[in-house]
């Protein structure tokens, strides 16, 4: 048992002889953990723990320590921060007033929508039409949806500083001119990418990184096997359904799937649109073309960081017209 301090830690770390292989239980202080062990171990790794019987911090230690030490801990998060950190903070900054701010406008509809007040659309939200609907709620629900206009355009100005913050941050470092030239990734887009990917060179190749982004393809069953009237237990023939993977990071499905939404419907002059419009020629449900574009930019995305190079339409084209 060691204080949660920085100095108890270290000192505690520095008793066990070296080599140090360190292994922490993915949570809350995994980020700060990793930040304070990392120079004094050889190796940290933060594993998801798949526990699924008795718990206690022992026996949950020593599970770790023992997955490490055999090479058998399957779910590790990536920890590595880098040239990143400040980016990756200012960016979760942003994200955090995005996601306040939605919730604040949904919260103010479900209030118009509990006394009868239709509202669809933004014009709900509009300055110059507040006063109009707020005529419309009873005395006793008007305090509530002011100080939730209050608590909106409060999140909004702090959306709009946490964007200029993380952008300026985010132009400091050359890989985002080389991901922003990608197709349909933007500054915001781009800027929340980069902190998360850290490095184009951690992945494998592009199926790896597909999986990661939550675009990899997997085949799922179940009752694979069925026992006969003699007691023998035989493969049974199932239908096998595919579908996506689903451990995978979040923001980072929205941002490739947003790519290539922005790509279907404004880019008509881009290379991979053409591609989707082939797609959908051929027989293809729009869905899953939609996915097959998003996965064609997170290819592109990687290539490109691991090349140094920016986008170049010209030579993805001539590349799917010799493939």
């Amino acid at each position: 048992m060691v204080e949660t301090n920085a100095r108890c830690l270290i000192e505690a770390v520095r008793q066990i002889p070296e080599p140090r292989h360190i292994c922490l239980e993915e949570g809350t202080l995994s980020d700060w953990l990793y930040e304070v062990l990392s120079p004094h171990a050889r190796k940290v790794v933060a594993a998801v723990s798949e526990s699924r019987g008795p718990k206690d911090d022992r026996r949950d230690a020593f599970g770790l320590a023992d997955g490490l030490r055999m090479g058998a801990i399957k779910r590790k998060v990536y920890k590595e921060r880098g040239r990143f950190g400040a980016l990756g903070y200012r960016a979760r900054g942003y994200r955090w007033a995005r996601d306040d701010g939605v919730r604040v406008k949904n919260r103010l509809k479900s209030l118009y929508r509990s006394r009868g007040v239709q509202v669809a659309g933004p014009s709900v939200y509009a300055a110059s039409k507040r006063g109009a609907f707020l005529d419309r709620l009873p005395g006793s629900a008007q305090p509530l949806a002011e100080l939730m206009y209050e608590e909106m355009d409060a999140l909004v100005a702090l959306k709009s500083q946490a964007q200029k913050a993380m952008l300026a941050e985010a132009k400091r470092h050359r890989e985002y001119r080389l991901v922003k030239s990608c197709p349909g990734l933007g500054p915001v887009r781009t800027a929340e990418l980069l902190p998360i990917v850290m490095t184009a060179f951690r992945f494998q190749n592009k199926r790896g990184f597909w999986s990661y982004c939550g675009l990899g393809i997997v085949t799922r069953s179940s009752s694979d096997w069925v026992r006969t009237r003699t007691g023998e237990w035989v493969k049974a023939e199932v239908k096998r359904t595919r579908d996506l993977n689903r451990n995978f990071n979040h923001t980072l499905k929205a941002i490739f799937k947003g790519a290539a939404t922005t790509v279907i419907g404004r880019r008509k002059d881009e290379p991979v649109y053409r591609h989707y419009v082939r797609l959908l020629d051929g027989g293809t449900k729009p869905n899953l073309a939609k996915l097959t574009i998003a996965r064609q930019i997170a290819s592109i995305v990687l290539a490109v960081w691991r090349a140094g190079e920016a986008y170049d339409p010209k030579r993805l084209e001539d590349a799917s017209k010799s493939g």
